[in-house]
């Protein structure tokens, strides 16, 4: 009923959309690419931001020092090149020379070793500082070689190091700028200006070390209603679209007019648990919890079954069978069993909270779970939240439960380090671990053999879902759009927009 009631609701504001004038392009005749989002950014700092709409924005500005590609291999980004030691313990990297930041000062080591060293700041919360814990010291032997020596072997690292949480800044806005308004990066676009929930200006960087962009700039502007995106795609009145609804993306299926990119993502769909929180606390009510949530029907209910019912490892390499884990099928007599060994038969109040844009699926999916666990006497009480507003209760783990879209990682450690590790900066958030999760973790990070690597992973996973600190539900496409002008954007998995830099606008 209530998949009938949005889909319907939807086909109205599309309707008043194209009722309304559409925003005017940028400046005629400019090689400038328009682009429309439903989600503004919600800071500016590289190694804190942890919402899909800010990273979207800053991997175009700051970039690291590895990079991923379409197939979620590694490929040089500031770094050239670089080697582990046969012990794994000593990472050596070689650096790009002739690179330049945006304001004219050169890159080289000391900008590498400084933006390593704040990561680590616990003082700084970066959101990757779990990832980089095994970074003992760093040696800067010239300008152009960095070497990381590791408390104990670490191969994941390198991925980790693949993000724009990892990205390279500034020496010198480190050591005496603002991130809020020192902007500086090595990435193809300057940031011009940014009103927030309204307009961001990009420039071209004509310094830029690889090849292009092939742009002047990217103006990308928030239209808070992905209806009203999709009717100025359809009006010519933006080039690009980011889109994070199914139920809007899959309309443009079989449109001879637009041009629908979708990857499949590695980022996924769950409701966290705050395991600190009574009664949340008792593994008896969240495996009851996890016994009584329908995913396929989540899944159904919120995305028109657009992706896949997941385990917490969503890496192809790395997944399971569904019948691998605990209580995978919904089992509403073994939830109502588990409520009354927590001396729970009545019930409680669950309160949750969903993010308003990020994803749009967010409110779906939390009426869908409050159905389901009426069924075995849990009240869900949903408080809708501003993304901004979200992102402060979510980090301060304000919040009893939370629906949340994370983003994956190719690596099952530095997917998860950050939750589930004793030293995880975002362990908090979670409020729960264990010795076993901790351990296995260890494990993970240190082996190199992928076939043991393969076995602790597997074992991890399943331990996870059975202790149920968290609920997870599926996941599903990555969606952009574009004019057919508009050719060179290469799709990924991680919902990058870094190929940005190699489109080209043929008018």
């Amino acid at each position: 009923m209530f998949k009938l009631t949005r889909y319907c609701t939807l086909l109205v504001v599309m309707v008043l959309a194209f009722g309304v004038a559409a925003p005017g392009l940028a400046q005629d005749g400019e090689n400038v690419l328009i682009m429309a989002r439903a989600a503004d950014t919600t800071g500016l700092d590289p190694h804190t931001q942890t919402a899909f709409a800010s990273l979207r924005l800053l991997e175009l500005i700051y970039e690291p020092l590895v990079q991923l590609d379409a197939d979620l291999n590694l490929v040089p980004g500031l770094a050239e090149s670089w080697e582990f030691s046969e012990d794994a313990t000593t990472l050596t990297f070689n650096l790009r020379q002739g690179v330049t930041f945006h304001d004219g000062s050169v890159f080289n080591a000391a900008d590498v070793q400084a933006t390593f060293e704040r990561i680590l700041a616990e003082e700084t919360g970066s959101a990757t500082r779990a990832n980089l814990l095994s970074i003992e010291s760093i040696e800067t032997p010239d300008d152009y070689t960095v070497v990381l020596n590791l408390s104990q072997p670490d191969v994941p690292l390198l991925t980790a190091l693949a993000t724009v949480n990892a990205a390279i800044a500034s020496s010198d806005v480190i050591a005496g700028g603002d991130f809020a308004t020192d902007v500086i990066g090595t990435g193809p676009f300057m940031l011009e200006s940014w009103k927030p929930e309204e307009t961001t200006i990009l420039n071209a960087n004509p310094n830029w070390w690889g090849e292009g962009p092939f742009v002047d700039g990217i103006e990308m502007r928030v239209i808070p209603d992905e209806a009203s995106i999709l009717a100025a795609l359809r009006a010519g009145t933006i080039d690009f679209a980011l889109l994070n609804d199914p139920l809007i993306a899959t309309l443009l299926i079989g449109d001879e007019n637009i041009i629908l990119n979708r990857a499949i993502s590695i980022s996924y769909h769950v409701l966290q648990l705050n395991a600190a929180n009574e009664p949340l606390d008792k593994l008896e009510v969240r495996q009851a919890i996890s016994c009584a949530v329908d995913r396929q029907e989540v899944l159904d209910t919120a995305s028109l079954g657009e992706g896949q019912v997941i385990g917490p490892l969503t890496i192809p390499a790395y997944m399971l069978p569904l019948s691998e884990f605990f209580c995978y099928e919904q089992d509403v007599e073994r939830a109502r069993e588990l409520m009354a060994q927590a001396g729970l038969e009545d019930g409680f109040t669950l309160k949750v909270i969903a993010a308003n844009a990020e994803p749009p699926t967010a409110l779906s999916e939390a009426q869908t779970i409050q159905e389901q666990l009426a069924a075995i006497g849990i009240e869900v009480e949903i408080e809708p939240l501003e993304l901004s507003v979200y992102v402060d209760r979510w980090l301060a783990a304000d919040f009893d439960a939370a629906v949340a879209l994370n983003g994956g990682r190719p690596d099952p450690y530095t997917m998860y380090a950050r939750y589930w590790t004793r030293g995880g900066n975002l362990n908090t958030v979670v409020g729960y671990i264990d010795d076993t999760v901790d351990q296995l973790m260890a494990e993970g990070q240190a082996e190199t053999d992928p076939l043991r690597r393969l076995e602790i992973f597997s074992e991890f996973q399943k331990h996870l879902v059975e202790m149920a600190p968290w609920v997870w539900l599926y996941t599903g496409y990555e969606y952009t759009a574009q004019q057919p002008y508009v050719s060179g954007f290469i799709p990924m998995p991680t919902d990058s927009l870094y190929s940005l830099s190699q489109v080209r606008l043929e008018r």
